[in-house]
């Protein structure tokens, strides 16, 4: 509970009348998205009729739960205008539908996987151990993932490789505006910050410039023996996981969290969590990928992810923690920073 200049006591985040009620439009919009993709799925699997399928409409209806309730969120976790971010939400999720064409849905799964992107990482908090830190980047990922039921719904038509592009770049922008507030601008970051930030978005975009590029431009035998290695990988294990999200996004996450519960500068890192957010909310959105290998990517992209994550984690404490088992145990039990509860503004 924050203290006020009065002496008395501030709610710590919004009345939980008001989180209920989004939670619920949240779940219910979830809960719209599942059912229509299961039923979908079973009449393909089965080859039957309409009969006992969901409603043609759930999907387009869950979806602008989903990013209404989202957007609300997100603005109050960030000290925005929650109703004006989630009525803006309402009126092009709902026009999307009603007006239908290329522009309008696809405007409107590009503004979902952004919101959920970014929410993603805003909704983590600091992480004392690497075990809570590990936990934190699950919880957004599960985020992302409604997020990417969500983008479905409103079925966008897209050119992948763009959409993917995009929604990464305007998702960076928004988090970074975000995290200048709460990181302390700049100069909160230090030497060693800025040095991490730097080789993070040299990482990003040199991936996303170095794939365009071998895409257009590059050898044919080389670009093959890539594509090739995916395909062998994908036909044995189901999926082939996504770089971006193993080697940038999701260590990003574990370790910002980490960073978070004792210096604020962490949050510098976690902006970097939208790497991997993003690919897990654009998932589904291309019409040749399925639910399952879907889902295997980001499983095994998240498993990978938490490991190099949990590995940066031992070799940050290793150089620049207390030495011995004693030491990190005794700097695990002392005071942290301090950081406002998980769905309470930033």
């Amino acid at each position: 509970m924050a203290e006020t200049d009065t002496g008395t006591t501030a709610p710590d985040g919004p009345r939980r009348s008001l989180l209920a009620f989004w939670f619920g439009v949240l779940l219910l919009g979830a809960a719209a998205l599942g059912w229509s993709a299961l039923s979908g799925t079973l009449n393909d699997v089965a080859a039957v009729g309409d009969a006992g399928t969901a409603p043609e409409w759930l999907d387009g209806a869950g979806a602008v739960a989903v990013v209404t309730s989202l957007s609300w969120l997100l603005a109050t976790r960030t000290a925005g205008r929650a109703l004006v971010s989630a009525g803006l939400a309402l009126v092009l999720g709902v026009a999307s539908l009603l007006v239908g064409g290329r522009v309008l849905p696809t405007g409107a799964a590009v503004m979902t996987c952004v919101v959920g992107s970014v929410y993603a990482v805003m909704v983590t908090v600091p992480a004392v151990t690497g075990w809570k830190a590990m936990r934190e980047a699950v919880i957004a990922a599960l985020v992302a993932a409604v997020a990417a039921f969500a983008a479905v719904g409103f079925e966008p038509t897209v050119a992948i490789e763009r959409f993917e592009i995009v929604t990464l770049l305007l998702a960076l922008v928004l988090v970074l505006a975000i995290v200048y507030r709460l990181g302390a601008g700049l100069h909160g970051l230090g030497r060693r910050g800025m040095i991490v930030v730097a080789i993070g978005l040299a990482v990003l975009f040199a991936t996303l410039a170095y794939a365009e590029l071998l895409r257009r431009y590059g050898a044919q035998s080389f670009v093959s023996s890539v594509l090739d290695f995916a395909d062998w990988t994908s036909a044995r294990i189901g999926a082939f996981p996504r770089p971006l999200v193993v080697l940038l996004g999701i260590p990003a996450l574990v370790w910002g969290t980490h960073v978070r519960a004792r210096r604020r500068q962490g949050w510098w890192f976690c902006a970097f969590g939208v790497a991997a957010t993003v690919p897990l909310a654009t998932g589904l959105v291309s019409p040749d990928t399925s639910y399952l290998e879907a889902g295997l990517r980001a499983a095994y992209s998240l498993v990978l992810g938490l490991l190099i994550g949990w590995l940066v984690i031992r070799a940050d404490l290793a150089l620049t923690g207390p030495k011995g088992r004693g030491g990190r145990r005794a700097e695990e039990a002392g005071p942290h920073r301090p950081e406002p509860r998980r769905f309470a503004e930033l």
